[in-house]
């Protein structure tokens, strides 16, 4: 061995022990990117050639059913080369994971399913032949809710059980391929959820819950309130609202175990303290707002009693084009609730909305909180012009 070969040797070795640490902070940065996850429900005029896949890390095309028993597309004909043209767009974004959602509100046949295991068996194995056909990525359960009736879903008390008998099937269904496979599920935002739902066992087979951060204040309220507020406001900062007085009776009769408005901040802290590790923990971000009509000017609307039932929702796209271009409808943001809402005081229209501000403040509290990232129901409710929501998401994120 030559001189020149040993000192060129020697030279290489302080080089790499001198950039050690800048390696092991570069392989660390690039860990504590938070997850960007978007739920897609295939439209017309969003071709999957034009959605801006460099800005996510997973898209969970929604939804599936369980028909017969086994997870299926209803209209497989329409559905399948969508979901087909979908996965093309890894081409684009080799690192990008492309998932299947199963379920959603009102989707039924999950109890029934997951009640023997029989039934359970039976559904893994249609979802292990659906992966394989597609080449999927992974998927997600949309059971709304395990033990809990969401829009008239059957639930039984073994659901919480069969629930976890489940993911646990579907982990060990999803290990068995080649390649690694994702497993999450949408969950709620609120306590009661976890009353039916064995959350540290669920984990053990989970990659990520995505958490539903979002209806926190839902369509059947007849009180305004942020639906997809990111701060933990109590019950003694809204002291003498009539929202305030509305919790206050849902916390006296039982119907609700919290006395505080919800939030993200307040469901993440909760499962951190019930065990849950941060890094499996997603929050959401609404791409839509919610609309209330009758509402009376006291604190431009906000946590008040409205006139009549919420009106309706509106994708983030139909809000930027109809409502922040129109100067009857005021923007104002509620430092405590970290979120937006708007007034109308010529129609007495109330919004409570995701913008960009907010998600982006979303994005940002999920890393410094060390969770996993955020999620967002659904990707075509964004504006497909410059400044997007998700847009605002990638900058925070980077």
């Amino acid at each position: 061995m030559s001189l020149k070969t040993t000192f060129a040797q020697l030279l290489l070795l302080l080089t790499l022990a001198a950039c050690g640490s800048n390696t092991e902070q570069i392989n660390q940065e690039i860990a504590d990117k938070p997850v960007i996850m978007a739920y897609y429900v295939a439209e017309r005029n969003y071709k999957p050639e034009e959605i801006p896949v460099e800005k996510l890390t997973h898209i969970i095309y929604s939804f599936t059913n369980v028909i017969d028993g086994e997870m299926k597309f209803r209209r497989p004909e329409a559905a399948g080369p969508k979901l087909a043209a979908l996965v093309e767009q890894k081409k684009r974004n080799p690192d990008l994971k492309v998932m299947i959602a199963c379920g959603g509100w009102g989707a039924d046949g999950f109890s029934d399913m997951a009640l023997t295991e029989e039934g359970r068996t039976k559904f893994i194995q249609s979802a292990h032949d659906f992966i394989e056909q597609y080449q999927l990525d992974g998927m997600d359960m949309d059971w709304e809710y395990p033990g809990i009736s969401g829009a008239g879903t059957m639930a039984r008390p073994e659901d919480t059980q069969n629930f976890t008998a489940l993911m646990k099937g579907l982990r060990e269904m999803l290990d068995s391929f080649d390649t690694p496979k994702v497993l999450t599920f949408a969950s709620a935002g609120w306590k009661r959820y976890y009353d039916f739902v064995e959350i540290n066992e669920v984990m053990k087979y989970a990659d990520y819950t995505n958490v539903m951060t979002y209806d926190q204040v839902s369509g059947v309220s007849i009180y305004t309130g942020h639906h997809t507020p990111l701060g933990a406001v109590t019950a003694d900062e809204i002291t003498g609202t009539p929202f305030q007085l509305h919790l206050d009776s849902l916390y006296q009769n039982g119907d609700n175990p919290d006395a505080d408005p919800r939030s993200a901040q307040k469901i993440v802290d909760f499962l951190i303290n019930e065990g849950v590790d941060p890094k499996q923990i997603v929050i959401g971000g609404a791409f839509y707002g919610r609309v209330w009509k009758g509402v009376p000017p006291v604190n431009n609307g906000l946590y008040q009693l409205s006139g009549g039932l919420h009106q309706g929702w509106k994708a983030y796209h139909q809000i930027r084009n109809e409502y922040e271009t129109d100067p009857d409808f005021v923007r104002h943001w509620d430092d405590n609730a970290e979120a937006p809402y708007m007034y109308n005081a010529k129609d007495s229209l109330f919004v409570s909305y995701d913008d960009t501000v907010s998600v982006s403040r979303k994005t940002k509290y999920a890393m410094e909180k060390g969770i996993g990232g955020i999620m967002f129901w659904e990707l075509g409710n964004d504006t497909k012009e410059e400044g997007s929501l998700l847009d605002a998401i990638y900058k925070a994120a980077h």
